[in-house]
């Protein structure tokens, strides 16, 4: 019984930081209808800023974190001005394609920057472990999460409460209505981006500081990519509850099954539930009228 509630709590736990990733992606799909196949690499970069700040520079980790933080939202912004904005209004693979070339680009800097090593950033959260009786939960895990449910949280009710919020909601819902509605369309998608880079940066650094850091950090968004589907692509709520699912399947097959099977068995798992739920289990069903 104390294995069964120790690998649910790790897949839990770990599942918070899988949902970070994932809100990356939703962010984006959500408030301008693209899938944004360049979100691991952004992550990646963010992650490798923060170690060149830290250590390289040697500022302290919180100032390090920070601007890192601002360099990959002025990024974002640079980005959605410069490459995604005149591909408005054309065919979605042309978007779709853009997004591919950027995460190419990126990995391709990074590896020649920084090469194929892995880095140990300094942590920004506390390593002491928590003691539950027999269950083991290592700090760094139990801070991630933390720190995943917090900012979570923070973006749920800013989505739900706040008038620029609610902006990019009517954005992302219609975009045509929202702008007769005085609502700042370019402002609004420009936003979404810039969210979500320092989504995945806040994901990319926490992984980075208690896994290390190299080249292969961008794959993890790709093994989310799951939770997405599952989910459904444009909700939040679908994106962080298949999260928590996935990640308690990965600890609980890992565990059992040995850890081989821990991408194998999630993967099965979403199938048989889209099989069921084509849409995921959030997602909104589209119905078209010929």
């Amino acid at each position: 019984m104390s294995e069964f509630l120790e690998y649910s709590l790790l897949g839990l736990l770990s599942g918070g930081v899988m949902a970070l990733i994932a809100l990356s992606f939703v962010l984006i799909y959500k408030g301008t209808g693209v899938v944004n196949f360049a979100v691991g690499e952004v992550m990646m970069l963010g992650a490798y800023l923060y170690y060149a700040a830290s250590v390289t520079f040697g500022l302290a980790p919180w100032l390090a974190f920070g601007l890192a933080l601002v360099a990959i939202g002025a990024l974002a912004i640079a980005i959605e001005r410069v490459v995604l904005r005149p591909l408005s209004g054309q065919p979605a693979v042309a978007v779709l394609m853009a997004t591919i070339g950027m995460a190419s680009i990126v990995h391709g800097g990074v590896e020649a920057i920084w090469g194929g090593d892995t880095f140990s950033p300094p942590t920004l959260l506390p390593r002491t472990p928590l003691l539950l009786g027999e269950i083991l939960i290592p700090g760094t895990v139990l801070g991630n999460f933390a720190v995943a449910a917090v900012l979570i949280a923070g973006f749920l009710a800013f989505f739900r409460y706040s008038k620029t919020g609610i902006a990019l909601r009517a954005t992302a819902s219609d975009p045509v209505t929202a702008a007769t509605l005085g609502i700042n369309i370019n402002y609004s998608q420009r936003l979404t981006w810039m969210l979500s880079g320092v989504v995945g940066t806040i994901a990319g650094v926490l992984i980075a500081s208690s896994a290390g850091l190299s080249p292969l950090l961008a794959s993890a968004a790709l093994s989310v990519f799951a939770a997405i589907i599952l989910g459904g692509l444009d909700s939040i709520l679908g994106a962080i509850v298949a999260s928590l699912l996935i990640g308690w399947v990965e600890s609980m097959s890992a565990g059992y099954l040995g850890g081989k099977t821990r991408d194998v068995v999630p993967y099965v798992v979403v199938l048989a539930i889209l099989v069921v739920k084509p849409h995921g289990m959030f997602g909104t069903r589209t119905i078209e009228r010929l």
